[in-house]
């Protein structure tokens, strides 16, 4: 049986790199709501008149948007929140012309891009890559951002890789992915060999998947099986349980702990539908903390609840070359081990 590094003693220590970039992602987390306050999602789209016509773009931008500094329309420009003519734009110095089209999107979060730390890494060799993932991380790349999303901190990391597991060129395959606000493990694949037998083994129902969840309330039963078709509406793009029509969607809940008006559960998932746990659990009366898109509070007993409290803890499946059993397990984050003592203290 193979161990994760989560489950050993480290073997190396912190290079003072990957200290600086737990010490970010650390920043994101605490001040989020604070240091991105004066930034909301929102999207600008302009078409370039004549007048403008041979202006630099980040110099074009800033004129006729009044609210994005050139500083910070670089940045943008950087992580890859702007579009020109319906593709993603990173060179500040382009020529606009009349009749372009520019886009540019805002996601709300932190300007500083995510890098993958030593600690981070949960299981690592040829075949694999297992991550802890940060909560407020996009998994792939959005319209927003590029730079920075869980897809291309792994690409970096491959392609600056020189230990024995590094390839010349990355082969990455995204195996599964998790909302932005979720936290915990999450395969990749980063061998070819790896690629087909992993999507079978998901396709297949061999991975097993485990997360922890804090909700509002107080579920019906000790434990519960749910069983039901999901499928998205197109006025509110939510999920939600349908009788016809729809994907099938299996989701096991189990009470760890019962609170006076919240519940810590483990949650395991024999389906990866979009959404599914947030879902289940808030058509059971018992919506996830923090998840106000499916009906979660944002704070509780007036203390803020800065994102959906949902945690990916464990994976464990057979390794896609060597047939031996990999089991990973993420520790829980700062922020939700943080709500959970301040729940206990009051209970």
């Amino acid at each position: 049986m193979l161990l994760c590094q989560s489950s050993i003693p480290k073997l190396l220590a912190l290079h003072s790199h990957d200290i600086m970039v737990k010490l970010q992602v650390n920043l994101w987390l605490i001040f989020f709501r604070y240091i991105m306050a004066d930034v909301t999602r929102k999207t600008y789209r302009r078409c370039v008149d004549a007048s403008h016509s041979g202006m630099r773009l980040d110099q074009y931008l800033p004129a006729v948007e009044p609210e994005l500094s050139r500083t910070f329309l670089r940045k943008i420009i950087d992580i890859g929140g702007v579009s020109h003519n319906g593709r993603r734009i990173r060179k500040c110095g382009v020529d606009v012309v009349c009749g372009d089209v520019l886009e540019v999107t805002l996601d709300g979060l932190p300007l500083i891009p995510y890098r993958v730390a030593a600690d981070d890494i949960l299981y690592q060799d040829q075949y694999l890559l297992v991550l802890s993932k940060p909560p407020l991380v996009e998994t792939q790349p959005t319209a927003a951002r590029y730079k920075g999303t869980l897809y291309e901190a792994v690409l970096t990391l491959l392609g600056t890789d020189h230990s024995r597991h590094a390839q010349r060129k990355p082969e990455l395959g995204m195996i599964q992915r998790l909302d932005r606000e979720t936290s915990g493990a999450i395969l990749f694949s980063t061998h070819v060999r790896a690629h087909r037998p992993l999507t079978q083994a998901f396709s297949e129902r061999r991975v097993e998947k485990s997360y922890l969840a804090l909700v509002a309330g107080q579920p019906p039963t000790a434990e519960r099986e749910i069983v039901s078709n999901l499928a998205r509406t197109r006025d509110a793009n939510r999920v939600k349980s349908v009788s016809y029509g729809g994907k099938e969607a299996v989701t096991h809940y189990r009470v760890i702990e019962q609170f006076a008006d919240t519940a810590l559960l483990e949650v395991k998932i024999l389906t990866g539908r979009s959404h599914q746990i947030r879902v289940h659990l808030s058509e059971t009366g018992c919506p996830i903390l923090g998840d106000s898109f499916y009906g979660g509070a944002v704070a509780w007993h007036e203390q803020d609840v800065p994102r959906t409290m949902l945690h990916s803890q464990t994976l464990a499946l057979a390794h896609p070359v060597s047939g031996e059993m990999l089991n990973c397990t993420a520790p829980i984050p700062a922020d939700m081990s943080d709500l959970l003592r301040k729940i206990r203290a009051l209970t």
